[in-house]
């Protein structure tokens, strides 16, 4: 149940609850693609910088261990120790990334797994039924992730077919909750706003799903390649058709700037392999912009990757300790990178909510927007 607290324009500061607790939006999801976070951190790593979601990856998971075995074991939260939500994302995205190796039919998408080549098929069905082995608090609904831009009847024909999947999501995901086969039997399921950047199909695509009275509502297939301005103008676009007293998840997004900007167009929940990832090539985000850790002028710098971050990295470590485990290849360096990305994103949402329970957040917005985006 989403309750919303206040606004601020468009910007929105609310509480979802769930059987796995209430999480404090606006906010950001952490990912743990295969259970984990990539950099050597685990359940407790996350609570420990102040993490309220994680997000696992249904397609991977699927692979390896099996959806099976995980059910066997509990489910995510047992298996993983993570003992708050967890968001499991359909597996469309990886399955129609996979676009030299799918076939495409009404019924779902036969393709090839990228581990051992096997021929694999999954549609609406199969992706509730591995979710519901896995047993996350939210499941995402089987969708068409189109190229984008895709050509105008294609996307309008994607459209059509993503609505007749996500039916299909929710008549299983109640069955197999009304006969006990669902891990967590209060599991909750989000739609997917598709339509490329047209806005017709964009609109006309969220009425729909909004009609189907979900848990919440996601917008894909953005931050796909197309410039910043077009996502914002179609979040600010599809915003009005969204129901107000849903949640908001924005897919796939992205730099602090482009979460500031998502938020200040009425968006609740992110997520992003972006700290992560980019913490493991020595990039790291601070108050004061983004610092490349392997450059030569941090080679004697003691003082801390960012002096206003709380975080255990820059509580006991210096810039030059942090380059040298990089420059030696040390997988140290790594973790202590992630792990303070990860805060930093926390702590930045975080701050954003304290804005608007302040009833600042547009002030808050002005500066930070494009500093923190910066490279130093």
């Amino acid at each position: 149940m989403y309750r919303l607290i206040k606004t601020e324009g468009n910007a929105r500061r609310g509480e979802f609850v769930t059987v796995h607790g209430t999480v404090q939006t606006p906010a950001f999801m952490n990912v743990a693609t295969a259970g984990a976070i990539k950099g050597g951190l685990s359940a407790f790593d996350l609570k420990e910088n102040h993490c309220q979601v994680m997000l696992c990856n249904t397609y991977h998971l699927h692979l390896r261990p099996g959806d099976a075995v995980v059910a066997r074991l509990g489910g995510l939260h047992k298996f993983t120790r993570w003992d708050g939500p967890i968001l499991t994302d359909s597996g469309g995205f990886q399955v129609f990334s996979l676009s030299k190796l799918r076939r495409i039919t009404e019924e779902g998408v036969t393709f090839a797994s990228h581990l051992d080549g096997r021929r694999i098929f999954m549609g609406p069905e199969q992706s509730m039924q591995i979710q519901a082995n896995l047993g996350s608090t939210i499941a995402m609904a089987f969708d068409e992730c189109m190229q984008n831009p895709a050509e105008y009847g294609y996307a309008k024909d994607s459209c059509a077919r993503t609505v007749r999947w996500l039916a299909r999501c929710k008549t299983e995901l109640a069955r197999l909750k009304r006969e006990g086969e669902a891990v967590n039997p209060d599991q909750l399921l989000f739609g997917i706003n598709q339509g490329c950047c047209y806005d017709d199909l964009r609109v006309e695509h969220m009425k729909q799903i909004a009609e189907m009275d979900l848990d919440g509502y996601a917008i894909g297939g953005l931050a796909v390649g197309e410039p910043a301005s077009e996502m914002y103008r179609v979040i600010t676009l599809v915003e009005e058709y969204m129901p107000k007293d849903k949640i908001r998840y924005l897919m796939g997004v992205g730099t602090p700037g482009n979460i500031l900007e998502a938020i200040r167009r009425g968006v609740d929940l992110f997520d992003c392999v972006m700290p992560s990832r980019n913490a493991r090539h020595g990039h790291l985000f601070t108050w004061k912009g983004i610092v490349n850790i392997k450059n030569a002028k941090y080679e004697l710098d003691e003082s801390p990757v960012d002096e206003a971050c709380d975080c255990a990295s820059c509580r006991h470590f210096s810039k030059a300790y942090l380059r040298h485990l990089f420059k030696a290849d040390e997988m140290l360096g790594m973790r202590l990178a992630v792990m303070h990305n990860l805060h930093f994103y926390n702590t930045l949402l975080a701050r954003a909510r304290q804005a608007l329970d302040e009833g600042r957040f547009e002030a808050f917005y002005r500066q930070y927007v494009d500093l923190l985006d910066t490279r130093i």
